[in-house]
């Protein structure tokens, strides 16, 4: 036997055509005449009329704000700066270790993974408790 010999045991069942009459009776289980029985049927549901009846409040969508936020660790701090130099957001945008967010300098957030053994001078970010240590235990301040 070859694969073009095979033939089906059974029939394919055919498929029912629903609202023709037929076994189910002359309306077909759509009920006694009037909109919801006609062929091609639109009827928009009840709740779509009290949902288009509120107005729009202001800040619908504003919800919730976006974190324009970056976050760095000390380790990149040590590799790409030198002794005593002075860090703010404005800096670490021109050297490209940062990028802006929606066309905003964005807040700086530092985090203390890795160790830190130069003295900087820090201004105008965020830190963590762990890299406020570690900063100060190396001799730099923030401001």
């Amino acid at each position: 036997m070859q694969l073009h010999q095979i033939k089906p045991i059974h029939k394919n069942k055919r498929k029912k055509r629903r609202g023709r009459g037929g076994k189910r009776g002359t309306f077909s289980g759509r009920g006694v005449k009037g909109q919801k029985s006609r062929a091609g049927r639109k009827m928009q549901p009840i709740i779509r009329e009290l949902i288009k009846r509120y107005h729009k409040k202001r800040g619908y969508r504003n919800k919730g704000k976006e974190k324009r936020e970056v976050i760095l660790n000390l380790s990149v701090l040590e590799k790409l700066f030198a002794e005593g130099e002075k860090i703010t957001p404005q800096l670490l945008l021109s050297r490209r270790i940062i990028r802006k967010i929606k066309a905003r300098v964005p807040d700086v957030k530092i985090l203390g993974k890795g160790e830190l053994k130069k003295k900087l001078i820090i201004e105008g970010c965020r830190f963590s408790k762990a890299a406020k240590e570690k900063i100060e235990r190396a001799g730099g301040n923030i401001a």
